[in-house]
């Protein structure tokens, strides 16, 4: 798949490309990942992309006519059918916000191309000629899109085969199908007594099932306490069996 990214600051995600588990689906071009800046195409001395507001107000905004030649750009080189080509995602505050299904979603599609905007936003024609999606990290508001593109990118790349050193690693994380859209349980490791604490029995028991229902009724009661919305969702879906049923019943 291939992210194509338009943002005023590319040298923000060269560490960010380059560092953690994640960077193997980039480096084995997994997740093929483009910067284009959109200054490169725009006119003048300056190269200027952004102009006051009018009607007044604080702030700049990004010009249309730069981000339309720059996205004409990446319209040439990905080379794509008109009906095949790949959307156009502005990370904006208006947008639904990102959640584990979306990222299945794009983890399993073609790509897109990423617009980061800055400043006090975007010549709304232009999002409304071009813009196909639109997508939030949450309700508060970040100086530009580009941390919001690096979280997509990452949620996408540990999704690949291979990126992660357990290939089913991703699948006990929270939020995911195979936990029922749970929240994850706790984690231990050496030594068995840190601080004064213990390790829990279950997990020391060395019984699989012992340790599967203390991990099951540990994400029950978690996400019970802090995202009660995930327990009804699951209740609705059919997810939950009596067994998780008599767990929370004890919560209430």
């Amino acid at each position: 798949m291939r992210f194509d990214i338009i943002t005023l600051f590319p040298e923000l995600f060269a560490p960010f490309l380059a560092s953690g588990v994640t960077r193997r689906a980039y480096a084995s071009g997994q997740v093929d990942v483009r910067l284009w800046n959109p200054r490169d195409h725009a006119e003048g001395n300056y190269r200027r992309v952004d102009d006051r507001p009018f009607g007044g107000g604080p702030g700049m905004v990004m010009m249309a006519e730069p981000l339309l030649r720059c996205l004409a750009a990446i319209r040439v080189e990905r080379a794509e059918p008109e009906e095949g080509r790949a959307p156009l995602v502005l990370f904006s505050p208006i947008g639904a916000s990102l959640n584990h299904t979306a990222v299945e979603r794009w983890s399993a599609s073609a790509g897109a191309v990423l617009l980061c905007g800055r400043y006090e936003g975007i010549d709304q024609r232009f999002i409304d000629a071009h813009v196909d999606v639109q997508m939030s990290l949450g309700d508060f508001v970040l100086s530009g899109g580009e941390i919001a593109a690096m979280a997509l990118l990452d949620a996408v790349a540990r999704l690949q085969p291979g990126v992660l050193n357990d290939e089913g690693s991703h699948q006990l994380d929270s939020f995911n199908p195979a936990l029922d859209g749970l929240l994850d349980c706790p984690h231990y490791t050496r030594p068995e007594v840190w601080a004064g604490q213990q390790v829990p029995a279950p997990l020391m028991s060395g019984h699989h099932a012992q340790i599967e229902r203390w991990r099951r009724d540990q994400r029950l009661t978690i996400t019970a306490r802090h995202r009660p919305d995930l327990i009804d969702a699951a209740r609705q879906a059919g997810r939950l069996a009596p067994a998780d049923e008599a767990v929370l019943a004890k919560l209430a």
